[in-house]
């Protein structure tokens, strides 16, 4: 089977001349960096939604000790999650053509034979098909959530969570097994003699430098139609983004949203002043509130962006609300404020109820916002009264909300 080479497992059955272990290089040392950044803001990411405050916001209860790094999220600076998800999310997209170069230029290592010739080549076949099968599952559920296509056998946050562990940890084993040949193989050019290289190759069509700028190519035009959905000015250029192109609709609140309230099972009857109230409960008892209750509240304003973990946001919008911890201070928690759990008049969905830790509460930025840019907030955004938290994940600013309950979480 190996010398036959019509089969997959004969060397001469791969023939491009582009195969060699300097243009594998290249690209293991770009993805080398760029996975890595993936890896920590993709860590990061998870640390803010707060899995360690409550078990509302812990998607993955049975992480154990891959929990390790959390933290409480900081509220400062306030485009701290917009610029964290935007470069995990952009450079994600950005690495693809990079990955499927990489995988094709050492795909007839994962069918060469014998599959082991000693420990540490099987160390690095294990490696390599955690790798391959880790990578590709990545970059794939990765593209199919900014999608907003949902089509998971599972939550995406576990199946995303688990995947990257399994993957880096393949990842950080084959570069560890790999890299000082790498790097080896980029100090001198012309050494181009191992199993990558074709014993028969065919009749070159472009060079492995010209290859390299094609993969560059492709990279930088993935960049320049989904970079776009983080900033307004470039939102026309995210060709490929749910969110880019022109606004969604005019006027002040006209700017971007993933769920609309008839999505959400938002009945009107239920969001009107005569109607609604927001209870609110904490050490002293609780309390209801209208609209025309909020309103007669010191009202605050705050400059802030919406940021999801799709990697689009908003640029800061003009919110203006009470103060959250206003509103922790009416059931005793003056000067002090505890955590809260969030409950929204939503009735379905992982993010209807969501917890925030004491130091978002405590920020005078943090608002149950009633306006959006000088105007009462949409259905859509959340009428009659939202959530909106500095640096905060766009679920955890919670639309339509029902009922604020104040203390350790």
């Amino acid at each position: 089977m190996r010398d036959d080479p019509r089969l997959p497992t004969s060397p001469g059955f791969w023939r491009s001349p582009l195969r060699g272990p300097w243009f594998t290089s290249v690209l293991g040392v770009v993805l080398l960096v760029g996975i890595t950044v993936l890896f920590v803001t993709g860590l990061v990411s998870y640390a803010a939604y707060n899995p360690g405050l409550s078990p509302l916001n812990d998607k993955t209860p049975d992480k154990g000790i891959l929990g390790f790094y959390l933290f409480a999220w900081p509220t400062n600076p306030h485009w701290l999650y917009r610029l964290n998800q935007g470069l995990h999310v952009t450079l994600g997209i950005t690495l693809i053509p990079v990955l499927l170069a990489k995988l094709w230029s050492v795909v007839p290592k994962l069918f060469a034979i014998p599959p082991a010739r000693s420990l540490t080549h099987a160390l690095e076949r294990i490696s390599l098909l955690l790798l391959v099968g880790g990578g590709l599952f990545e970059f794939v559920t990765g593209v199919f959530n900014v999608q907003l296509n949902y089509a998971f056998p599972g939550s995406f946050y576990q199946l995303h969570f688990y995947g990257a562990w399994v993957f880096f940890a393949a990842f950080a084993a084959h570069a560890l097994l790999k890299m000082p040949t790498a790097l080896r193989n980029l100090r001198h050019v012309r050494e181009e003699r191992n199993d990558l290289v074709s014993p028969r190759p065919a009749e070159p069509t472009v060079s492995r430098r010209g290859a390299l700028w094609f993969v560059g190519g492709g990279s930088l035009l993935l960049f320049a139609t989904t970079v776009g959905q983080n900033f307004d000015a470039l939102r026309r250029t995210a060709l490929l983004a749910p969110h880019g192109g022109a606004e969604p609709r005019g006027g002040p609140n006209g700017f971007q949203i993933n769920k609309t309230a008839a999505y959400a099972g938002i009945d009107a009857a239920e969001t009107g002043e005569d109607v609604w109230r927001l209870v609110v409960t904490g050490r002293t008892g609780t309390v209801r509130l209208g609209r025309a209750d909020l309103l007669r509240l010191p009202l605050h304003s705050s400059a802030l962006p919406i940021a999801c973990v799709e990697g689009w946001s908003t640029s800061d919008q003009r919110w203006r609300g009470v103060q959250l911890s206003d509103l922790a201070a009416l059931v005793g928690y003056d000067g002090d404020p505890p955590d809260v759990l969030v409950e929204s008049l939503q009735r379905h969905g992982a993010f209807r109820r969501a917890a925030l830790r004491a130091n978002q509460v405590a920020d005078p930025r943090s608002l149950l916002a009633l306006y959006v840019n000088g105007e009462d907030l949409s259905p859509d955004h959340g009428y009659p009264a939202r959530v909106i938290v500095p640096a905060a994940p766009g679920v955890l600013n919670t639309k339509w909300v029902a009922r604020m309950t104040f203390g350790d979480l």
